[in-house]
């Protein structure tokens, strides 16, 4: 599974939702078989393996979590995919397509423009960035105390100004689409999944972590239920794309 937000379009099926989201992505990205994408981000590998399956394009994904990299690995072994630990910042190299699913909210206010630069950098003159990231109504540089210390230790949710600011000496905005309501739904399947394995689980993890998850799940989907929080897909070209861009829905 993924561990973003799904897309409930025509569906109530959290796979199915998750399938839809992939598959949203690459359409954005207008994705081909000459592809060489680079996945800044690539978590589990979940869509370096996708989109190397279903569109038969070269994924790069970079990560920093070992546990990460060699998951990844495997999950992808034999297909057109790269795995690298690499901190963003020291990228290197040249790609058609960039994805970022999920991870901007870990880099921090003060690196927006700094991460929105490395892929201006290693954007090709004709390609598509797509950037997939919850957002916030406002421009915050703190992170709720709760979140900070039990679930996303440095994480920031940035807001519309901070990344327009961030990209605009580098990218011309193609597309912005909030699918934030989605989220919710898929908080919840995650919470429905939760409790009904619970029986698995409780003996190594206990009633205190079950309190604890559930909050999570359940507070983070009162919080895009309430519109406060958003989730943003967003689509940049380093010039404004060739022949203009069709939005994807």
């Amino acid at each position: 599974n993924q561990y973003t937000c799904g897309y409930f379009k025509n569906t109530k099926d959290l796979d199915k939702a998750q399938f839809n989201k992939l598959d949203l992505i690459c359409r954005k990205l207008q994705l081909n078989s000459t592809d060489r994408v680079l996945d800044i981000g690539c978590g589990w590998g979940g869509f370096a393996k996708f989109a190397s399956e279903h569109y038969g394009c070269h994924v790069t994904g970079v990560s920093i979590s070992d546990e990460q990299i060699n998951y990844a690995k495997t999950f992808t072994k034999g297909l057109p995919v790269n795995i690298l630990k690499c901190d963003y910042r020291m990228l290197e190299g040249s790609y058609d397509k960039v994805l970022i699913c999920g991870m901007i909210e870990h880099v921090g206010y003060k690196n927006y423009g700094t991460i929105m630069k490395k892929v201006h950098e290693c954007l090709d003159k004709g390609g598509l960035y797509l950037l997939h990231t919850i957002g916030s109504n406002t421009s915050n540089k703190a992170t709720d105390p709760w979140i900070a210390k039990y679930i996303f230790p440095n994480s920031m949710t940035p807001s519309m100004a901070q990344l327009t600011v961030a990209a605009e000496p580098y990218f011309v905005l193609e597309d912005w689409q909030n699918i934030g309501l989605h989220y919710v739904k898929t908080l919840r399947a995650w919470f429905a999944n939760f409790e009904d394995n619970w029986d698995g689980l409780k003996e190594k993890y206990g009633h205190r972590f079950f309190r604890m998850w559930k909050y999570y799940l359940l507070g983070s989907a009162g919080f895009f239920a309430s519109r406060k929080g958003q989730l943003w897909q967003m689509v940049f070209s380093p010039g404004g794309h060739p022949g203009g861009y069709d939005p994807v829905r």
